[in-house]
């Protein structure tokens, strides 16, 4: 039913590889989000919380050197552990808090010079725009114009990058830091996900901005399109939620010929998509051109 629209979807459809690590480890993690082509002019769209993290990693990145820079000043103190700590209480810093967040934007322009970021002020939305010598996307999207079959009962599609199998990443330890490499695999693949159109999703005022599916978005498809068999977008993932389905289970089975006590809940993970309508109205606002039909 979607193996045509995938095919157009991916040709303007991006993965945003990023890689963190954790304050006194040298372990690297792997993460990917996506976006996706407005028009050849480099505007594309994504969620705001994959944007801030643009901003965040930067601002780690900042922090991290100068907690470093005054570690260094500690060295051979005699107060140096008790030092240490102070700092660290200072700075907030715990075995599971991020200091590095770096990320890549894969196949999107060639010598990237700058990226703008608008973020909307109420709504997951955001604009990105590239500039750099040559954008990296000849196809665009079509927003669709008519909604009203955008129901309960629709079928679509959605398009990201929810498993990360690039492996071009390692930590520094001569310069305390993770960063990208030459060597191991550079692509992640794309991964699609259908799913039916369940429910509308309003604001406190009951406006109508995103709609609900009846499968879960993934890790990594936020600000992925949503489209149907055309290829025609009418959203674009960027929550998962989790309904509770009283399910309750504690009972015993056999497992492997041994007796064993099962307890679970059990929930229905659902993806929530921002409307089409929402996305267009952002894009007007900010006078960026887009095809719709």
């Amino acid at each position: 039913m979607f193996v045509d629209a995938i095919e157009t979807a991916a040709k303007f459809t991006r993965p945003i590889h990023i890689i963190t690590r954790n304050y006194a480890s040298n372990d690297v993690y792997p993460a990917a989000a996506t976006l996706f082509f407005i028009n050849a002019d480099g505007w594309a769209l994504t969620c705001g919380h994959v944007a801030k993290q643009f901003q965040t990693g930067k601002q780690l990145q900042v922090k991290y050197k100068e907690f470093k820079d005054k570690l260094a000043s500690y060295r051979g103190d005699k107060k140096e552990r008790r030092l240490v700590k102070d700092l660290e209480l200072k700075y907030n810093y715990a075995k599971q808090t991020i200091v590095e967040l770096r990320y890549r934007f894969m196949n999107c322009v060639k010598s990237l010079k700058n990226l703008e970021i608008l973020i909307h002020n109420s709504l997951d939305i955001a604009l990105l725009k590239f500039e750099g010598e040559q954008i990296l996307c000849d196809t665009f999207p079509v927003f669709a114009k008519d909604t009203s079959g955008l129901k309960q009962g629709k079928f679509l599609c959605r398009l990201g990058f929810p498993f990360p199998e690039f492996t071009n990443y390692t930590y520094d330890r001569e310069n305390d830091e993770i960063v990208w490499t030459e060597t191991g695999r550079k692509s992640t693949p794309r991964f699609p996900i259908e799913g039916m159109v369940t429910r509308n999703v309003t604001d406190l005022n009951g406006k109508i901005y995103g709609f609900e599916m009846s499968t879960p978005g993934l890790r990594g498809q936020s600000g992925g399109p949503a489209f149907d068999q055309y290829a025609k977008v009418l959203g674009m993932q960027f929550q998962t939620r989790y309904l509770d389905l009283n399910f309750d289970i504690d009972q015993e089975v056999i497992r492997g010929g041994l007796p064993k006590r099962v307890q679970d809940s059990a929930f229905l993970h659902v993806g929530i998509c921002i409307h089409v309508e929402a996305l267009k109205l952002f894009m007007r606002e900010n006078n960026v051109h887009f095809d719709e039909g």
